[in-house]
């Protein structure tokens, strides 16, 4: 009988030290396993960021997204009646430090669309920016990426 016992609180010990070790290793599994996900809400204004009045400052609802990486469309997303728009990227298609660096945010719906007094060609491009990580659960995390800021491209 004290061998049993001897045998059981071994084991646990090796579990209890082990443990460390595991959550290390789904800690780089959940790091592999974490989703990109860039958003932001889109401005009905000559730039498309907010204006100096703040939440006065119209949505651009209904506007096409493109994420474009080295000059290709890899995924698009629509604003919603709230101007916001979501893309999600499968980390095993894509590296994050590659597409903060090699690829932007382009909306080719022209302005007019939203308000008659702005161009009715041309669009908006914004570079991206990083700005940290959610976990969800034990496994998942998801890099959270907004525009840095848009800029009329004639």
């Amino acid at each position: 009988m004290a061998f049993k016992t001897f045998l059981f609180v071994s084991l646990v010990i090796a579990a209890i030290l082990a443990a460390p070790v595991a959550e290390a290793q789904l800690g780089l599994i959940g790091g592999l396993l974490g989703l990109i996900r860039i958003q932001g809400t889109l401005f009905c204004t000559a730039d498309g960021n907010m204006g100096a009045n703040g939440t006065a400052t119209p949505v651009f609802p209904n506007a096409l997204v493109q994420l474009q990486c080295g000059g290709n469309v890899v995924s698009t997303s629509i604003t919603n009646g709230s101007g916001m728009f979501s893309i999600l990227l499968d980390p095993l298609n894509y590296i994050l430090s590659s597409v903060l660096s090699d690829c932007n945010l382009k909306v080719d719906t022209p302005l007019i669309s939203c308000n008659s007094s702005l161009p009715a060609v041309d669009g908006l491009l914004s570079p991206l920016r990083f700005i940290g990580n959610t976990a969800l659960g034990a496994l998942l995390s998801v890099a959270n990426i907004i525009p840095a800021g848009f800029r009329f491209v004639p």
